[in-house]
């Protein structure tokens, strides 16, 4: 991947080139003539050291072989973790019925057998294609401990009553801004939100805020989730669970059996 830098700036760095110094950009030494003659930023070096091979994820470290309670598992390790902020921060990718993907960050809000749920508008970006295409991919990233969780599924909305419940927890002023943000849709600027928000504020200062009809929860269930722990040598682990069709497993005799109707298998990195 490359970083683009526009040639207006690339201008004011070499008009005044005679005066800057070697500069650090994202921990990497760049010259004076390699800003001034590409146009293009070189992070081919940009390395991080991952876990050694003494430290890899096996098949016999598996907590569990239900890949639910295995995620239970990586999920107390983050949440335990102090220099990760959101544990159940989580980037979820949908995509148009003709295949066009997004993707953004949204918050695990709870998780069991039947799946992984999150809430939002349903009128959104992500909402429209969850309603024209019923998939999407989950993944969670903690990099302090070098480990991913991938997770693919179907997803459906939650009953109304669950969703309601979830929203009056809520802080109200969160509550107010569900009920402001027609999320993904264009306002002329921010001081239109504030004086939605202010007004709404003043409505419901002593009454319930009624949940909007366009907000509320989906639940992913899931059929592969992979388990991801990156190595310094890129030889990462990668084990995955996924749910056979009728229950078929594959016959390529590297699939393990698991519970619950799953299966697990190693990946190449």
């Amino acid at each position: 991947m490359t970083r683009i830098l526009r040639r207006s700036a690339l201008g004011r760095i070499c008009l005044f080139g005679k005066h800057l110094q070697p500069t650090k950009v994202f921990g990497q030494k760049i010259s004076r003539q390699t800003l001034c003659t590409n146009s293009t930023m070189d992070l081919s070096n940009m390395r991080k050291k991952y876990k050694g091979d003494e430290e890899c994820f096996e098949e016999s470290q598996l907590a569990y072989l239900d890949p639910i309670k295995q995620f239970g598992d990586w999920f107390d390790n983050a949440t335990k973790c102090p220099e990760i902020g959101e544990a159940n921060a989580m980037c979820i990718a949908t995509a148009t019925k003709d295949g066009l993907p997004s993707a953004r960050m949204v918050l695990l809000k709870g998780y069991s057998d039947e799946g992984f749920r999150f809430f939002s508008n349903y009128e959104s970006r992500k909402g429209g294609e969850l309603e024209s295409n019923p998939h999407a991919c989950l993944v969670f990233y903690w990099a302090p401990l070098n480990r991913q969780i991938r997770i693919e599924g179907t997803v459906e909305r939650i009953p109304f009553e669950s969703s309601c419940d979830y929203f009056h927890s809520r802080p109200k002023s969160s509550q107010i801004g569900a009920v402001v943000s027609r999320q993904s849709t264009p306002v002329p600027n921010r001081d239109f939100l504030r004086q939605k928000n202010a007004e709404l504020e003043e409505r419901f200062k002593d009454t319930e805020v009624p949940m909007p009809d366009y907000w509320g929860g989906y639940m992913v269930n899931p059929s592969m989730i992979e388990f991801w722990q990156g190595q310094t040598n890129r030889l990462h682990d990668r084990i995955v669970f996924t749910k056979p069709l009728n229950g078929e497993a594959s016959t390529d005799g590297f699939q393990h059996q698991a519970e619950g109707g799953w299966v697990y298998q190693r990946l190449s990195p």
